[in-house]
Parts: C-alpha cells; sequence; structure tokens
C-alpha cells in the first residue's frame, strides 16, 4: 500500500479557507485522555487499542463502521456520579443519549436511575431489568397510550409537560386505580450558551410550562386539583446541553425554588424534590474543558441550599439527568479509510465507510470533533483534513477540520473519539445504509451489544 504524502493545504497554525483558526497540532500520534476513553493507549506497533485490544483485531472480528464502547469506562463515569451525589439526590441516567440492554444493566448494577422519553426507550429498561419505580417518563407530547404503558408498569415519575397531559394523566391514572408521582416542568428562561436547537429553557421552545408568563403556577393548580390520581412531588427543569459551567444552572435553581416558595405561600404545600435536568458537557476536542461530577455535585447541592434558606424553605431533594457526560467520553467510531484527495492550496478530503448515517450530529449542530489515525503510527507531517462520509450529501461531513499525518492512505483505520452521546442514538438508514453495531469492551474481552443492521433487516420493513 502506498503512503506517499499528500499536499496538505494550509498548514498547521493558518487561518483556514472558511476563515477560522485551526491550532497547531501536538504530536499526532498522541491521544489526549481528556477525549478518549480511559482504557484507550497505543501498543508498542503505535496500534490503538482499548480494554487492551489493538483496533486492527475490533475492525477484523466486526468490521467497519463500529461504535466502540469501553464499558470499564462507562461503569466507573457512572459511579462517580452516582457517588459525587450521595444518598441525598437521585441521578438518572438519561436514556436518549444512548440505551440498550445492556447499558441499563451496568446502569441498574451501578445504583443509577434512568430517564426514558418513549414507549420504545421503556420497553427496553423493563426488557433489561431496571426496576418501575427508578424510571422516568419525560415527552412534550405522550400519547394516552404511552402514559397508559407507564403508569401500568409502574415508573416512579411522569414529568408534565402540557395542560391536555395533565388531564389525560389523571384520568389514565383514576382508571388504574393508582395515584401517580409527576413532576411539572418549568421553562425558566434561562438559555444555556448552546446551539439554537440544543438550548431547551427559554420561552420560544415545545418544552415546559413557562414560569414568566404564569403557565407553571396554573399547572400546579391543576395538579393539586387531581390530588385524588395525581401527586405532585416536584419540580423539574432543563437549560440545555454541552454546558460547561454551573451559571446558568444557578438561575434556574433560584427561579424554581422562587416557584417552591410561592406554591407554599400559595397552597400551603412544600414539594419534595427538585430535579435540575442535565446538559453537562464533554470533551469533544482537547480545547473543550468538563466539570468532574464531583465539583457539579457541590455546586448544585451549594446553589439548592442557599436559595432554600433565603425562602426558608426545606431543602428538597436534588435530582440530575447526565446522559451524554457519562456516555459520550466511554466510546468511539471505528472508520476505515476509503479515499484520500487532496485539494492543492485548501485542504485533503479523507472519506470513510460511514458518515451522517452514523453521526448526524456535525450535520445537525455544527459539532466539533476530533480524530485520530489508529491501525499505525506514522512519522509523517500534519495534513490539513475533512472526514466525510460517503453519502450524497455536500454535508456529509463527520470532521470539519483536523491534522491528519501526510500518509493517510486507503485501508488505513481512523477513530472519532468522543461518540458515545446521540449518534447511534440517532443514526439513520439514510441510503440505505446500514446502522453499525456497538462493541463494548472490557477486560481483553468484546462483545456485540448492538448488532450490525443487514440487508435482510432494510428488506423484512419493506413489505412492497
Amino acid at each position: 500500500m502506498s503512503r506517499s504524502a499528500h499536499p496538505a493545504g494550509p498548514r498547521h497554525g493558518d487561518v483556514l479557507p472558511e476563515g477560522h483558526y485551526l491550532a497547531p497540532p501536538g504530536d499526532l500520534n498522541a491521544l489526549d485522555p481528556k477525549i478518549w476513553s480511559r482504557t484507550v493507549t497505543r501498543d508498542a506497533d503505535g496500534t490503538a487499542t482499548v480494554g487492551g485490544i489493538p483496533v486492527t483485531e475490533l475492525a477484523a472480528e466486526f468490521g467497519t463502521p463500529a461504535y466502540v464502547l469501553d464499558e470499564a469506562d462507562f461503569r466507573a463515569r457512572a459511579r462517580a456520579w452516582h457517588e459525587a451525589f450521595g444518598g441525598g439526590a437521585d441521578v438518572y441516567y438519561a436514556g436518549k443519549a444512548f440505551l440498550s440492554k445492556a447499558v441499563v444493566r451496568w446502569l441498574h448494577e451501578e445504583g443509577l436511575n434512568l430517564d426514558v422519553c418513549s414507549p420504545g426507550e421503556l420497553a427496553v429498561a423493563l426488557a433489561a431489568g431496571m426496576p418501575p419505580e427508578r424510571i422516568a417518563l419525560h415527552g412534550n407530547n405522550k400519547s394516552a397510550a404511552e402514559l397508559e404503558q407507564a403508569v401500568k408498569a409502574g415508573v416512579g415519575h411522569i414529568v408534565l409537560d402540557s395542560a391536555a397531559e395533565i388531564e389525560r394523566l389523571a384520568a389514565i391514572a383514576e382508571r388504574q386505580g393508582v395515584r401517580q408521582p409527576v413532576l411539572v416542568r418549568v421553562t425558566v428562561g434561562v438559555e444555556a450558551h448552546t446551539h439554537e436547537f440544543i438550548a431547551t429553557a427559554h420561552e420560544d421552545q415545545k418544552f415546559g410550562f413557562s414560569l414568566g408568563q404564569g403557565a407553571a403556577a396554573q399547572a400546579v393548580r391543576e395538579v393539586l386539583g387531581h390530588a385524588g390520581s395525581l401527586e405532585l412531588r416536584g419540580l423539574h427543569s432543563h437549560i440545555g446541553s454541552q454546558i460547561f459551567d454551573t451559571a446558568g444552572f444557578e438561575v434556574a435553581a433560584r427561579r424554581v425554588v422562587g416557584l417552591l416558595a410561592e406554591i407554599r405561600d400559595e397552597h400551603g404545600v412544600e414539594l419534595p424534590e427538585i430535579d435540575l435536568g442535565g446538559g453537562l458537557g464533554i470533551a469533544y476536542t482537547s480545547e473543550d474543558d468538563p466539570r468532574e461530577p464531583a465539583e457539579i455535585a457541590t455546586a448544585l447541592a451549594g446553589i439548592v441550599r442557599r436559595e432554600c434558606a433565603e425562602r426558608r424553605l426545606a431543602v428538597p431533594r436534588l435530582s440530575v439527568e447526565p446522559g451524554r457526560a457519562i456516555v459520550g467520553p466511554t466510546a468511539f467510531t471505528l472508520y476505515e479509510v476509503g479515499t484520500v484527495k487532496p485539494l492543492p492550496g485548501l485542504r485533503t478530503y479523507v472519506s470513510v465507510d460511514g458518515g451522517m448515517s452514523d453521526n448526524i450530529r456535525t450535520a445537525l449542530y455544527d459539532a466539533e470533533y476530533s480524530v485520530a489515525l489508529v491501525s499505525r503510527r506514522s512519522t509523517a507531517g500534519p495534513m490539513l483534513a475533512r472526514v466525510v462520509g460517503k453519502h450524497c450529501e455536500s454535508g456529509d461531513i463527520v470532521v470539519k477540520n483536523a491534522f491528519l499525518p501526510a500518509d493517510l492512505a486507503p485501508g488505513d483505520l481512523i477513530a472519532v473519539p468522543a461518540t458515545g452521546a446521540y449518534c447511534r442514538s440517532m443514526a439513520s438508514n439514510y441510503n440505505h445504509a446500514l446502522r453499525p453495531p456497538v462493541v463494548a469492551v472490557a477486560e481483553g474481552a468484546a462483545r456485540v451489544i448492538v448488532r450490525r443492521e443487514t440487508e435482510e433487516d432494510l428488506l423484512r420493513l419493506d413489505i412492497g
């Protein structure tokens, strides 16, 4: 296989053609532990390994593209969140980030609860043995059938999102002869510093009851009016995603606790729970600087205590909902390079055997990712590259701008880290692509926990 150097276009440290500056690369063979899962390293030959297994062996056995999930890292991160918040708070893993039966079992064993937002996620959770009382159900448009399923299963919380849903759930719970615990989702008017499509607490969006317009207070009145079938446990807030500080949470907590005080004054009731949601960020590139779970726990608990003390409220039980912060760093996507196409004076396009069907986030959110050559060590200099997929879209981009070794060639394996969250769960069959498998690796053993789709899977759904 020829590995002659390709014209690299702009050199490291140059301004890119679209006007952005890209920082100079360090050692192209280095794997930044901030970005990669904890057991990833390189062996003596320069091949990347995870859980003690070379990626070349994983590619040979399971094919590419493939999501490779570091089970030990996942468990360690789940355990860190559980230990950080201790017995006085609840940690709900946000299943929308990535969910499978194996992941549910890991969560259960590590002491975490689970947040689901669809009948499919609930079915996976129950099939894998998660106790229903440790499950919370979200969603802005839950159907009667979904609510029937959740109430019958005995889920621990249902997060209410609309006036119609309050009436719908109250009637269902009454018919089933239960008193369903609920939270009211409050839109607090705090806009996280994130992409417009993943900021969820400003007023102009589909989630929750507006605090500023009085809808949240009215929702509380309506829920309390159904006290025979609905048990109002507390309030819920979620301000966005990929957040790196707690300033937004502080404002949100102040406003939610303010509503708790209003509820006490109007109804004589002190609600015992408050859920501040999730959205904590992870490192997709070396420039990202996420917070550790212990730091987050200390900050959020302190914020809630201070706000409650000011209003002479008992401190409610705190809940949080990390999803990306647990699973995101624990997986990478393994690809094989198919073509390497230099564009002199611009960049080199590196096409892989996947693309937007296995990672839509770059096209959807303009997300930033890192990438590395993982099947060997290279001594070549850097070339400015854009990693793209094989789909019929010019926006089919996996990594917009990155430096890769200039001797990169077809057949090489490259990997994109931090793809554990929202990649497999948002994957599609665009161009009738087959969704990749999820391969869990731990202590020198690898197994498929979600198998690769086949052409038979596609044809079975197409009834002609």
